[in-house]
Protein backbone atom coordinates (compact mmCIF):
# COMPACT_ATOMS: atom_id res chain seq x y z
CA UNK A 1 0.00 0.00 0.00
CA UNK A 2 3.04 2.25 0.33
CA UNK A 3 2.39 2.81 -3.35
CA UNK A 4 -0.74 4.45 -3.07
CA UNK A 5 -0.29 6.21 -0.12
CA UNK A 6 -0.15 10.05 -0.06
CA UNK A 7 2.97 11.87 2.55
CA UNK A 8 1.73 15.16 3.40
CA UNK A 9 -0.47 15.89 0.51
CA UNK A 10 2.36 15.08 -2.12
CA UNK A 11 1.23 12.52 -5.48
CA UNK A 12 1.99 9.11 -4.58
CA UNK A 13 4.73 7.30 -5.55
CA UNK A 14 2.16 5.84 -8.07
CA UNK A 15 0.07 8.90 -9.30
CA UNK A 16 4.18 10.44 -10.08
CA UNK A 17 4.78 7.27 -11.79
CA UNK A 18 1.51 7.24 -14.13
CA UNK A 19 2.28 11.04 -14.25
CA UNK A 20 5.60 10.76 -15.67
CA UNK A 21 4.70 7.93 -18.09
CA UNK A 22 2.28 9.76 -19.32
CA UNK A 23 4.14 12.83 -20.43
CA UNK A 24 7.09 11.56 -21.17
CA UNK A 25 8.92 10.52 -24.58
CA UNK A 26 10.07 7.46 -23.67
CA UNK A 27 11.02 4.94 -20.81
CA UNK A 28 14.41 3.57 -19.78
CA UNK A 29 14.22 0.74 -17.89
CA UNK A 30 17.40 -1.39 -16.13
CA UNK A 31 16.47 -5.23 -17.39
CA UNK A 32 17.05 -6.98 -20.54
CA UNK A 33 14.64 -9.38 -22.64
CA UNK A 34 16.08 -12.44 -21.56
CA UNK A 35 15.20 -11.79 -18.11
CA UNK A 36 12.09 -10.43 -18.29
CA UNK A 37 10.60 -9.86 -21.88
CA UNK A 38 7.06 -11.43 -21.65
CA UNK A 39 6.84 -8.40 -18.99
CA UNK A 40 8.36 -5.74 -20.89
CA UNK A 41 6.18 -6.50 -24.05
CA UNK A 42 3.18 -6.13 -21.57
CA UNK A 43 4.54 -2.78 -19.84
CA UNK A 44 4.97 -1.47 -23.25
CA UNK A 45 1.58 -2.27 -24.57
CA UNK A 46 0.18 -0.51 -21.26
CA UNK A 47 1.83 2.61 -21.68
CA UNK A 48 1.86 3.27 -25.44
CA UNK A 49 5.13 5.11 -25.27
CA UNK A 50 9.00 3.30 -26.67
CA UNK A 51 11.10 1.11 -24.06
CA UNK A 52 14.19 1.07 -23.95
CA UNK A 53 16.43 -1.68 -22.75
CA UNK A 54 19.65 -0.62 -20.91
CA UNK A 55 20.64 -3.98 -20.13
CA UNK A 56 20.95 -5.16 -16.26
CA UNK A 57 23.85 -2.99 -15.63
CA UNK A 58 26.36 -4.81 -13.77
CA UNK A 59 28.73 -3.74 -11.36
CA UNK A 60 31.96 -3.63 -12.55
CA UNK A 61 34.46 -5.60 -10.05
CA UNK A 62 36.01 -4.55 -6.82
CA UNK A 63 38.64 -2.66 -7.33
CA UNK A 64 39.30 -2.07 -3.30
CA UNK A 65 39.86 -4.74 -0.52
CA UNK A 66 37.26 -5.84 2.48
CA UNK A 67 38.07 -3.73 5.42
CA UNK A 68 40.37 -5.89 7.72
CA UNK A 69 37.95 -6.23 10.38
CA UNK A 70 35.35 -8.01 8.35
CA UNK A 71 37.87 -9.97 6.02
CA UNK A 72 39.12 -11.86 8.87
CA UNK A 73 35.97 -12.43 10.54
CA UNK A 74 34.68 -13.86 7.72
CA UNK A 75 37.74 -16.09 7.09
CA UNK A 76 37.40 -17.83 10.32
CA UNK A 77 34.54 -19.84 8.49
CA UNK A 78 34.32 -22.51 5.97
CA UNK A 79 33.85 -21.57 2.38
CA UNK A 80 30.41 -20.97 1.51
CA UNK A 81 28.95 -21.53 5.07
CA UNK A 82 28.11 -17.84 6.24
CA UNK A 83 24.90 -16.07 6.26
CA UNK A 84 24.83 -12.26 4.69
CA UNK A 85 21.46 -10.56 5.13
CA UNK A 86 20.71 -7.02 4.60
CA UNK A 87 17.69 -4.92 3.74
CA UNK A 88 19.87 -2.13 1.86
CA UNK A 89 19.51 1.68 3.55
CA UNK A 90 16.02 2.62 2.75
CA UNK A 91 14.00 -0.97 3.67
CA UNK A 92 13.23 -0.74 7.45
CA UNK A 93 11.65 -3.73 9.31
CA UNK A 94 9.23 -3.66 11.97
CA UNK A 95 9.76 -4.53 15.63
CA UNK A 96 8.13 -8.20 15.27
CA UNK A 97 9.82 -8.73 11.62
CA UNK A 98 13.33 -8.24 13.42
CA UNK A 99 12.74 -10.25 16.26
CA UNK A 100 11.72 -13.34 14.00
CA UNK A 101 14.51 -12.57 11.38
CA UNK A 102 16.78 -12.95 14.12
CA UNK A 103 15.60 -15.76 15.58
CA UNK A 104 15.41 -17.49 12.34
CA UNK A 105 18.76 -17.15 11.36
CA UNK A 106 19.94 -18.23 15.20
CA UNK A 107 18.07 -21.47 14.16
CA UNK A 108 20.39 -22.46 11.31
CA UNK A 109 23.14 -22.75 13.32
CA UNK A 110 25.53 -21.28 10.99
CA UNK A 111 27.45 -18.12 10.84
CA UNK A 112 25.79 -14.88 10.16
CA UNK A 113 26.37 -11.37 9.15
CA UNK A 114 22.90 -9.46 9.91
CA UNK A 115 23.16 -5.83 9.00
CA UNK A 116 19.77 -4.05 10.45
CA UNK A 117 19.30 0.25 9.62
CA UNK A 118 17.09 2.34 10.64
CA UNK A 119 15.74 5.78 9.39
CA UNK A 120 18.15 8.73 10.21
CA UNK A 121 16.05 10.01 12.90
CA UNK A 122 16.42 7.27 15.00
CA UNK A 123 19.57 6.54 17.16
CA UNK A 124 20.74 2.87 15.88
CA UNK A 125 22.55 1.51 18.64
CA UNK A 126 19.74 1.97 20.99
CA UNK A 127 17.41 0.33 18.39
CA UNK A 128 19.70 -2.37 17.84
CA UNK A 129 19.30 -3.33 21.69
CA UNK A 130 15.57 -2.39 21.86
CA UNK A 131 14.22 -5.09 19.00
CA UNK A 132 16.91 -7.81 19.32
CA UNK A 133 15.95 -10.79 21.88
CA UNK A 134 16.55 -10.73 24.77
CA UNK A 135 19.94 -12.83 25.09
CA UNK A 136 20.44 -12.98 21.63
CA UNK A 137 23.88 -10.88 21.16
CA UNK A 138 25.22 -13.00 23.75
CA UNK A 139 24.17 -16.34 22.69
CA UNK A 140 25.30 -15.90 19.03
CA UNK A 141 28.73 -14.37 19.92
CA UNK A 142 31.10 -16.62 18.61
CA UNK A 143 29.29 -17.33 14.82
CA UNK A 144 26.96 -13.95 14.65
CA UNK A 145 27.61 -10.27 14.05
CA UNK A 146 24.60 -8.00 14.26
CA UNK A 147 25.93 -4.33 12.21
CA UNK A 148 24.30 -0.96 11.27
CA UNK A 149 25.17 1.72 8.85
CA UNK A 150 27.20 1.43 5.00
CA UNK A 151 28.85 -2.05 4.61
CA UNK A 152 31.35 -2.85 1.70
CA UNK A 153 28.28 -5.46 0.57
CA UNK A 154 29.51 -6.13 -2.70
CA UNK A 155 32.69 -7.35 -0.93
CA UNK A 156 31.32 -9.42 1.32
CA UNK A 157 29.27 -11.03 -1.33
CA UNK A 158 32.10 -12.25 -2.96
CA UNK A 159 34.17 -13.37 -0.35
CA UNK A 160 34.57 -17.11 -0.37
CA UNK A 161 33.00 -17.95 3.46
CA UNK A 162 29.57 -16.43 2.14
CA UNK A 163 27.18 -19.11 1.09
CA UNK A 164 23.39 -17.47 1.65
CA UNK A 165 22.59 -13.66 0.69
CA UNK A 166 18.86 -13.23 2.89
CA UNK A 167 17.41 -10.10 1.52
CA UNK A 168 14.84 -7.70 0.07
CA UNK A 169 14.66 -8.69 -3.46
CA UNK A 170 15.78 -4.80 -4.42
CA UNK A 171 16.41 -5.22 -8.39
CA UNK A 172 20.21 -3.98 -8.02
CA UNK A 173 20.72 -6.64 -4.57
CA UNK A 174 19.54 -9.02 -6.83
CA UNK A 175 22.06 -8.73 -9.50
CA UNK A 176 24.91 -8.40 -7.28
CA UNK A 177 23.31 -11.33 -5.76
CA UNK A 178 23.42 -13.19 -9.06
CA UNK A 179 26.87 -12.55 -10.19
CA UNK A 180 28.72 -13.99 -7.00
CA UNK A 181 28.16 -17.56 -6.05
CA UNK A 182 25.61 -17.30 -2.77
CA UNK A 183 22.45 -18.28 -3.03
CA UNK A 184 19.20 -16.12 -2.74
CA UNK A 185 16.70 -16.22 0.41
CA UNK A 186 14.41 -12.99 -0.59
CA UNK A 187 12.15 -11.22 1.82
CA UNK A 188 10.81 -8.57 0.25
CA UNK A 189 8.81 -5.41 2.27
CA UNK A 190 7.37 -3.03 -0.44
CA UNK A 191 6.80 -1.65 -3.92
CA UNK A 192 8.52 -3.60 -6.85
CA UNK A 193 10.63 -6.21 -4.11
CA UNK A 194 7.67 -8.44 -4.40
CA UNK A 195 7.81 -8.42 -8.17
CA UNK A 196 11.21 -9.54 -8.45
CA UNK A 197 11.24 -11.95 -6.11
CA UNK A 198 8.33 -13.82 -7.85
CA UNK A 199 10.28 -13.01 -11.09
CA UNK A 200 13.52 -15.15 -8.79
CA UNK A 201 11.78 -17.72 -7.66
CA UNK A 202 9.53 -18.95 -9.55
CA UNK A 203 10.22 -18.04 -13.45
CA UNK A 204 14.54 -17.95 -12.86
CA UNK A 205 13.88 -20.61 -10.32
CA UNK A 206 17.23 -19.23 -9.32
CA UNK A 207 16.49 -18.45 -5.37
CA UNK A 208 13.95 -19.12 -3.28
CA UNK A 209 11.16 -16.50 -0.95
CA UNK A 210 10.80 -16.75 2.76
CA UNK A 211 6.90 -18.14 3.29
CA UNK A 212 4.23 -15.41 4.44
CA UNK A 213 1.07 -16.10 5.84
CA UNK A 214 -1.18 -14.82 3.23
CA UNK A 215 -3.86 -12.95 4.76
CA UNK A 216 -1.17 -10.38 6.54
CA UNK A 217 2.15 -11.21 5.01
CA UNK A 218 3.41 -12.28 8.68
CA UNK A 219 6.51 -14.91 9.00
CA UNK A 220 7.92 -16.41 11.16
CA UNK A 221 11.56 -17.23 12.62
CA UNK A 222 10.42 -21.05 11.17
CA UNK A 223 9.51 -19.53 7.82
CA UNK A 224 13.25 -17.80 7.57
CA UNK A 225 14.94 -21.30 8.72
CA UNK A 226 13.23 -23.22 6.44
CA UNK A 227 13.89 -21.00 3.39
CA UNK A 228 17.63 -20.79 4.28
CA UNK A 229 17.80 -24.40 5.06
CA UNK A 230 16.71 -25.36 1.68
CA UNK A 231 19.43 -23.79 0.19
CA UNK A 232 22.12 -24.27 2.23
CA UNK A 233 21.83 -27.65 4.22
CA UNK A 234 19.90 -29.69 1.08
CA UNK A 235 22.65 -28.50 -1.78
CA UNK A 236 22.78 -31.65 -3.33
CA UNK A 237 18.52 -32.28 -3.41
CA UNK A 238 16.02 -30.77 -4.95
CA UNK A 239 14.88 -28.34 -5.80
CA UNK A 240 17.97 -27.17 -4.20
CA UNK A 241 20.39 -28.51 -6.90
CA UNK A 242 18.20 -26.90 -9.70
CA UNK A 243 18.57 -23.29 -7.82
CA UNK A 244 22.27 -23.50 -7.96
CA UNK A 245 22.25 -24.49 -11.61
CA UNK A 246 19.99 -21.85 -12.67
CA UNK A 247 21.88 -19.70 -10.44
CA UNK A 248 24.94 -20.68 -12.35
CA UNK A 249 23.50 -19.79 -15.53
CA UNK A 250 22.42 -16.42 -14.90
CA UNK A 251 26.00 -15.44 -13.45
CA UNK A 252 27.65 -16.67 -16.90
CA UNK A 253 24.82 -14.04 -18.21
CA UNK A 254 25.71 -11.19 -16.49
CA UNK A 255 29.37 -11.86 -17.02
CA UNK A 256 28.90 -11.28 -20.68
CA UNK A 257 30.64 -8.35 -21.81
CA UNK A 258 29.51 -8.56 -25.25
CA UNK A 259 25.73 -9.08 -24.08
CA UNK A 260 25.83 -5.97 -22.23
CA UNK A 261 27.65 -3.70 -24.81
CA UNK A 262 25.14 -4.64 -27.24
CA UNK A 263 22.42 -3.22 -25.05
CA UNK A 264 24.33 -0.29 -24.53
CA UNK A 265 25.12 -0.05 -28.11
CA UNK A 266 21.57 -0.02 -29.05
CA UNK A 267 20.34 1.91 -26.33
CA UNK A 268 22.74 4.86 -28.25
CA UNK A 269 21.58 3.84 -31.31
CA UNK A 270 17.35 4.02 -30.22
CA UNK A 271 17.90 7.27 -28.98
CA UNK A 272 19.60 8.73 -31.64
CA UNK A 273 16.17 7.23 -33.92
CA UNK A 274 14.10 9.22 -31.94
Amino acid sequence: MYMFKSFHGTLSVFDRLVKCFNECNAILIKTCREMEGPHIDYFSNQVKKPVLLIGPVVPKPNSSELDETWANWLSQFPAKSVIYCSFGSETFLTDDQITELALGLELTGLPFFLVLNFPANLDSSAELNRTLPEGFVKRVKNKGVVHSGWMQQRHILAHESVGCYVFHAGFSSVIEGLVNDCQLVMLPLKNDQFLNSRLVALEWKAGVEVNRRDEDGYFGKDDVFEAVKSVMMETEKEPAKSIRGNHKKWKEFLQNDEIHNKYVADFVENLKAM
